[in-house]
């Protein structure tokens, strides 16, 4: 039976705020201080959020190219498809449902818990409320659920119902923190300008420094990650030729100019012996600025922050196993768009369910480090794709082609190669073992495929 499409519903506005959107959540309240602790240098951590802004600009640029020629649903799923074969577009796929996209919804879904239970502590991730098969299951836990669910409910009826949610959250998230900048540029500052006598934590020095920025550019780029979004729901996007690498560009440089100056709000509030190490350094940075009663105030920013987050990644998700389905590389059903709402319905579901049994089991943020290597290696082989496609389909209609090809592309995918090979030797057990969830599903990829051509036989 022949499938309803797709709609496209989205236009320039929606498409750069569901950028921004699958970015700005909690990380850029959390990483700084870590980055400090390796770099503890104004200077240095300032340059290291300019070059992640960077780096994750040449990576729109370049996938831009990629959508614009391509505009299916899927993003990377498609590009890798028809750059490498069906086999690669799988491994794409199988590594973003089984880890990336799920366990990062659950990770979402449980950072937005624990920032509500500082209203509500009863809803907190140490509140026990039963056991089940030896797991224990917690209040925060079933908030975090509950998120999932009500969000996959909305995105269930459609993409126009998504991205309104997605839009509300988003507008919110960027008048929050344009009011936290501006009062921080009238607040008194609390940095010493006196020289310190001793460094405690001296800035590290040749290859040392080296290791220190990888490290730090793993951070940055993990709370750059999410603006690839638009690529995924390029079939829902009016004029995508032009839209989504508008999207891109808006959405990235945006989201570089708010981090910067959050950063720089943060060095304005907190020495760097004080920022060094901190997690929590949104939050550390606003009570030194503003007092204790901005705890509260900060909380709530984090929560819509993470909760817009959170809808725009539920959202974009689906359309990648529906390509693979579509494709005959994954479960039949999750090809199915729904009559009436024009949603990859199954999928959604789908993903809402195995995220809440990845948030319930708690094993969410283990497998999560495990990936990280692996997306780095999908985002080289998506800049190498820029360079075969161009050989292999010299013809197809491009409506975008990469500014400053074919440096920008090249730069980007060196990038990622500098930062997995850091991460290889940094974390090497968790990075052999992200290799291997992704092998894990070759013999997953060559049965979905014998079943493919059964059925075309």
């Amino acid at each position: 039976m022949k499938q309803p499409p797709l709609l496209a519903k989205l236009n320039i506005f929606d498409a750069t705020l569901l950028v921004i959107g699958s970015v700005i959540g909690s990380g850029i309240f959390l990483t700084s201080g870590i980055i400090a602790h390796s770099l503890p240098s104004a200077s240095w951590i300032l340059l290291v959020w300019i070059l992640g802004a960077v780096l994750s600009l040449f990576g729109g640029l370049t996938l831009a190219e990629l959508g614009a020629m391509m505009p299916e649903a899927g993003g990377q799923y498609v590009y890798l498809r028809a750059a490498y074969g069906p086999s690669a577009g799988f491994m794409f796929g199988w590594t973003t449902f089984l880890i990336t996209q799920t366990g990062g919804i659950a990770a979402l879904a449980v950072g937005f818990a624990e920032y509500l239970a500082h209203f509500f502590p009863q809803l907190s991730l140490s509140h026990a409320i039963c056991t089940w098969q030896g797991i224990i299951i917690s209040s925060g836990q079933l908030v975090a659920v509950i998120a999932i669910l009500v969000l996959t409910l909305i995105n269930y009826y459609g993409i126009r119902s998504g991205s309104t949610v997605q839009n509300i959250f988003t507008i919110l998230k960027i008048l929050a923190i344009a009011a936290l900048l501006f009062a921080g540029l009238f607040a008194t500052s609390h940095v010493s300008t006196e020289i310190p006598k001793a460094d405690s934590n001296p800035l590290p020095t040749g290859s040392a420094l080296f290791a220190a920025i990888g490290v730090a550019l793993i951070a940055v780029l993990w709370t750059f990650d999410g603006w690839y979004s638009v690529n995924a729901v390029a079939s829902e996007i009016k004029s995508p030729g032009k839209n989504l690498p508008l999207s891109l560009i808006l959405g990235i440089s945006f989201i570089g100019i708010i981090y910067l100056l959050i950063n720089t709000f943060y060095l304005r509030a907190l020495p760097i012996d004080e920022m060094a190490g901190v997690v929590r350094i949104g939050e550390k940075a606003a009570t030194s600025m503003f007092g204790m009663s901005a705890g509260s105030a900060l909380a709530a920013l984090i929560l819509i922050s993470i909760l817009g987050c959170l809808s725009a990644t539920i959202l974009f998700g689906p359309r990648i196993y529906y390509a693979m389905a579509k494709d005959g590389l994954f479960f039949k059903s999750f090809a199915t768009v729904h009559k009436k709402h024009h949603s990859p319905s199954i999928a959604i579901v789908w993903q809402g369910i195995w995220s809440s049994i990845l948030c319930l089991s708690g094993s969410y943020e283990q497998l999560y480090t495990y990936v990280i290597f692996a997306t780095l290696i999908f985002f080289m082989a998506s800049a190498l794709a820029v360079f075969i496609l161009r050989r292999k389909i010299p013809d197809a209609p491009r409506p975008y082609r990469v500014w400053g090809y074919p440096a920008v592309p090249i730069l980007f995918g060196l990038s990622m190669l500098f930062i997995a090979v850091n991460s290889l030797l940094e974390k090497p057990v968790e990075s052999l073992i992200g290799i291997f969830i992704i092998l894990i599903g070759l013999p997953v990829y060559w049965y979905w495929q014998r079943n493919d051509q059964k059925r075309e036989q």
